[in-house]
């Protein structure tokens, strides 16, 4: 780990399906606290658990050499809210508020290609939007247009792949598109194979607008998809049971997400390439303002200090309360 010299980072950490009911369980760290935030879109998902993640050889109490966290639940204790009803934009506004630079994000999915088996991890690199009424953005009132093209960060989806490359129980897929549905359904047959057409890879409910939120955030952003099944494109084994299928699907999403977070402590364990390595998200506001400053009301660039407040001049700065 580089010395304190280095700029400050503090890793976010989005537990979806599957992943949200061990993730705090499995992270080693120190001075865990639970925050009860409120932002101007309401209440988080969650409560979230704070600390610093303790690297391999620190002992409980010690000095601690790691790095600052924030553990959230997307759904909720006890997976409360659907896909459709997650409250994106505060659980993001509520990670920046708390200092958050980098968010990972997992979810589970359904595979559709054969070579992506159920059970595996998918470093998703693209997107393909097919959500339909929820909130994307932070700025109602203020035209603020964020580059999409490249949705996840570069930095952290090397910085993932190397870890990837140190723990052997599961493959690790290096790339692929996640097309985001509505749901809560699932897909029907037609639809699952014209994804297939389009060139999507996996198939899931969560990921937006929870990555687009996180650009105009300025945090950087990754998400970790856990193929569960093969979507409905792919015909069942003949004579399989509900049953018999549903207990697969929750196996194959324990097998995902053990291996999702043994991605995730290996890659915390050195951080340096973060810290060396500024994210592209990190500068998105810069030209995606496109309000005149003035036409913007002081008590909106105050209600949203947390996002874009160093992007406005002392005299456009509403001063703190």
């Amino acid at each position: 780990m580089n010395s304190g010299k280095q700029p400050s980072i503090r890793i976010g950490l989005i537990g979806g399906s599957g992943v949200e009911m061990h993730l705090a369980g499995r992270m080693d760290a120190d001075g865990l606290e639970t925050r009860e935030l409120e932002t101007p879109f309401g209440r988080p998902s969650a409560p979230i658990t704070t600390g610093t993640y303790r690297a391999a050889g620190n002992q409980a109490g010690t000095a601690s050499t790691g790095v600052p966290i924030a553990m959230m639940s997307r759904h909720g204790p006890g997976h409360v809210h659907h896909p459709g009803r997650v409250n994106s934009r505060a659980n993001l506004f509520a990670l920046k508020q708390l200092g958050c630079t980098h968010i990972i994000a997992t979810g589970a999915t359904g595979s559709l290609r054969e070579a992506i088996h159920p059970g595996e991890l998918v470093l998703v690199d693209q997107f393909i939007d097919r959500t339909d009424g929820r909130p994307r953005t932070f700025f109602d009132d203020a035209a603020v247009h964020v580059e999409f093209a490249d949705p996840v960060c570069p930095v952290m989806r090397r910085w993932l792949l190397a870890a990837s490359e140190r723990i052997e129980a599961t493959r690790v897929h290096e790339s692929g598109t996640y097309l985001c549905m509505e749901g809560p359904s699932f897909s029907t047959r037609a639809e699952s194979h014209l994804y297939r057409q389009w060139g999507a890879d996996v198939v899931g409910m969560t990921a937006l607008p929870e990555a687009r939120l996180a650009r105009e955030a300025e945090m950087a952003y990754m998400m970790i998809a856990l193929p569960t099944d093969y979507d409905c494109w792919r015909e069942r084994t003949p004579g399989q049971s509900e049953a018999s299928l549903l207990e697969e699907i929750i196996g194959n999403l324990g097998k995902a997400s053990h291996a999702a977070i043994a991605l995730i402590r290996t890659a915390l364990e050195d951080v340096a390439a973060l810290q060396e390595t500024p994210s592209p998200a990190h500068d998105a506001l810069k030209l995606a303002i496109w309000t005149a400053r003035e036409q913007i009301a002081p008590e909106m660039v105050e209600q949203l200090r947390p996002l874009w407040g160093r992007h406005f001049s002392g005299r456009n700065m509403p001063a703190k309360a």
